[in-house]
């Protein structure tokens, strides 16, 4: 891919040239840091390749394999990917008659097979799609109609995105021995930082505490795994740090809202 691809910025300078097209655009994200920024029109994003952060004025949200979040239109937003060859699906629509108040919500919803065929159906197109440009228009329109129809479970997780360059640190050494149950003892010791001082760089920066922080870091990666890796539930317990598989349900069904059994099986049903 050509290393000027971000260079006119399309979401900001494209998106909105015509009040009526659907625009669509598949690409590498290009940098690490898509900065705030908003469009009249609401945005489909699904990404591969590594995760995302997405920040609005009120919540950072983190963007894990198979799911997608929709972002209203008008809402400020920046984007951050793990690296820069994260590739980004993006369809932007303009609103129609028949959106509900589904479309007026950031949210994040999980993808099924079905929606990923959809996704890479839409990889044929680029730009603008105008009302004019049949049967093209109408199959892009359907893309949007559909999306209430298949995405009934929201996932109900917002993880802050560090700014501070210490704990980027601290985060990506948790993110990294995921399967190790990491204690806030040791982590305080690796670096070099008293307990109540790292205490406070967590709730200072990040808002919450290093237990909740964590704790939705490890259901985050579950969900992952559970989705995308297809592993069973006990070995994903093993793999985000949890001996007792009894504790590691309670966890994600405290987290999630449902049993990570459940969570499968509602999912077998969608895949």
């Amino acid at each position: 891919m050509s290393d000027n691809l971000f260079v006119d910025k399309y979401y900001i300078t494209e998106v909105d040239s015509f009040e009526d097209s659907i625009y669509c655009h598949h690409a590498m994200m290009g940098e690490n840091y898509i900065s705030e920024h908003s469009h009249k029109k609401g945005q489909f994003l699904y990404t591969e390749g590594g995760i995302v952060f997405l920040r609005t004025d009120e919540k950072s949200y983190f963007l894990p394999a198979r799911h997608y979040i929709w972002i209203p239109g008008g809402v400020r937003h920046s984007i951050h990917p793990s690296s820069p060859e994260v590739v980004m699906r993006n369809l932007y629509f303009p609103r129609f008659d028949t959106d509900t108040a589904f479309f007026d919500r950031v949210n994040i919803y999980p993808v099924n097979d079905f929606l990923i065929e959809f996704i890479m159906f839409t990889n044929r197109w680029t730009g603008n799609i105008f009302p004019s440009e049949e049967p093209k228009f109408s199959i892009a329109k359907s893309f949007k109609l559909i999306l209430p129809e298949i995405s009934n479970t929201e996932l109900p997780l917002a993880l802050p995105y560090p700014k501070h360059e210490k704990l980027k640190d601290i985060v990506s050494f948790l993110e990294q021995r995921i399967d190790e149950n990491v204690s806030f003892k040791k982590l305080a010791q690796e670096f070099d930082l008293s307990e109540r001082t790292l205490a406070r760089l967590f709730q200072r920066e990040l808002n919450m505490s290093f237990i909740q922080y964590y704790t939705i870091l490890r259901m985050l990666t579950a969900l992952k795994l559970l989705l995308d890796d297809k592993l069973s539930v006990n070995e994903v317990a093993m793999r985000v740090g949890y001996s007792s598989l009894p504790t590691f349900s309670n966890t994600f069904n405290k987290i999630i809202g449902v049993r990570p059994s459940e969570y499968v099986k509602n999912r077998n049903l969608l895949f």
